[in-house]
């Protein structure tokens, strides 16, 4: 069995968001799903316009998604062993930055494979927020 992990804020929840896990669900025969923390989002510098709790129902929601879990850190390597994922899906801003570039290396060692998926164009979780604050 494959198991697949790709965790997000998921606020503002829009098509984009649908596509990924439509995608990362595909390429997998059990997709879980991280949901950021509300703590964690605001270490990042953020605020989340829907609460955690809300966020997470929704994800737990939606059809391609087997099983949710709170991401509470930005480890993900951790996360990816103790649930048994052998694939990690991100966006692909990150890309060939030096950053990811050593992660996909430990994840290697770890036999955990990156795939990066293409956002999709027009629509951001950071642009609809701006979008709203705009027509205040």
């Amino acid at each position: 069995m494959i198991i697949g992990y790709t965790a997000g804020v998921y606020d503002l929840f829009h098509i984009g968001h649908l596509n990924l896990l439509k995608n990362a669900k595909g390429m997998c025969d059990k997709l879980i799903v991280g949901v950021t923390t509300d703590e964690l989002v605001s270490y990042k510098g953020k605020k989340p316009m829907i609460p955690f709790v809300d966020r997470i129902e929704i994800v737990r929601n939606i059809k391609y998604v087997d099983a949710v879990v709170p991401q509470a850190d930005m480890d993900k390597l951790s996360m990816c062993k103790k649930i048994g994922a052998t694939i990690l899906f991100v966006g692909d801003d990150w890309y060939n930055t030096d950053k990811w570039n050593k992660y996909e290396e430990e994840f290697t060692k770890e036999g955990i494979k990156i795939i990066y998926f293409p956002y999709t164009k027009g629509i951001s979780s950071t642009r609809l927020t701006k979008l709203i604050n705009e027509s205040k």
